[in-house]
């Protein structure tokens, strides 16, 4: 696997579909491709259990940032304990990222932002205008976008503008 200039780099365990993930990812998002692919040998099979030439890791790049896909086999599973966010500018972004990552996923797991895709990864579609209403100083404002963001899946921006400014 190549080195990487990225100090912390996610590496996401999957059980035996790393690159079938990494390349749905890396086909929603700008900037992103499969960088190198390390496959098991015979050495260690008695832990790993995977046969020779078994894809182990993908290295890719979503939006520019490298992460690690890993074939690490059934023993875990992802969790909402961990989520990727993608901060948007545009309803388009999130509209884009909210349809692409949600296909196939957990319906029963989208609120407020939150989806889980069919890989069962966690994510986060966050328009980047949220946060600041979410910190304001006016604490009615922000009440009420927080209010807004709890009755909606994917977020709209315009909704919570219009709900932190007073109106509906």
């Amino acid at each position: 696997m190549k080195a990487s200039i990225q100090t912390i780099v996610p590496c996401l365990w999957f059980n035996d579909n790393g690159e079938e993930a990494a390349r749905f990812y890396a086909g929603i998002f700008k900037n992103s491709k499969i960088t190198a692919i390390a496959r098991y040998t015979d050495a260690g099979k008695e832990h790993h259990g995977h046969k020779e030439g078994d894809v182990m890791t993908v290295e890719f790049q979503l939006a520019g940032q490298t992460f690690v896909a890993l074939n690490g086999g059934p023993h875990f599973k992802f969790n909402e304990a961990i989520s990727l966010q993608v901060m948007c500018d545009t309803q388009a972004q999130v509209d884009h990222y909210w349809d692409k990552l949600k296909k196939g996923g957990d319906s029963k797991a989208q609120m407020c932002g939150w989806l889980k895709d069919r890989f069962g990864v966690s994510w986060q579609i966050v328009p980047r205008m949220l946060p600041a209403l979410m910190l304001g100083k006016d604490p009615d404002k922000r009440q009420r976008a927080m209010a807004a963001m709890m009755k909606m899946k994917k977020l709209n921006i315009s909704a919570l503008k219009r709900a932190a400014g007073g109106s509906r």
